[in-house]
């Protein structure tokens, strides 16, 4: 007997052994549960615009830092921005946002009304040296940006650490 023998993968004998399960009805009740867990759960995951939940408990945000300013980017698509609230403390960038969606149809023999809300809100820790006076605010297509320029002071701490290689 060789190893082969003894691997499913190395043999024609796991697809036979397969093969032989599909008309096992407990084989095929598992294969459905299975089936509707996952389609479940694919749901769950799906972006705002299916309103179901954020992918990570909120919107997708991307914070980057260039030399003079954080950018921080959100994506919110579907939403008005008169439902979009954007904060900031000394050391926190706070948005918040609701999405209302109301669907009533009335035709000939049916009658459709359809509601879907939803509420999102996303804190983001900011270093110091931000200057609260010159944060600007932008939404367009369906995202929302927000610049966060740096201090003059904080500008002036940045310092170039030269790099040795030994």
């Amino acid at each position: 007997m060789q190893i082969r023998d003894l691997i499913p993968w190395g043999s024609n004998k796991g697809s036979e052994m397969a093969k032989s399960d599909e008309g096992n009805p407990v084989f095929s009740l598992q294969r459905d549960v299975n089936r509707i867990f996952e389609d479940f759960w694919r749901r769950l995951d799906q972006p705002f615009g299916a309103f179901g939940r954020w992918d990570t408990g909120g919107p997708r945000t991307d914070v980057t830092e260039t030399e003079c300013a954080i950018e921080v980017s959100v994506e919110l698509p579907g939403i008005d921005q008169r439902d979009v609230d954007v904060s900031l403390t000394d050391s926190a960038l706070t948005i918040k946002g609701e999405k209302k969606r109301e669907q009533n149809e009335s035709k000939k023999g049916y009658h459709l009304l359809e509601r879907s809300y939803g509420s999102f809100y996303r804190s983001i820790p900011l270093p110091s040296g931000v200057d609260a006076d010159k944060v600007a605010a932008q939404f367009e297509n369906g995202v929302l940006t927000v610049t966060l320029p740096k201090t003059d002071e904080a500008l002036s701490r940045v310092r170039k650490i030269e790099v040795k290689a030994t």
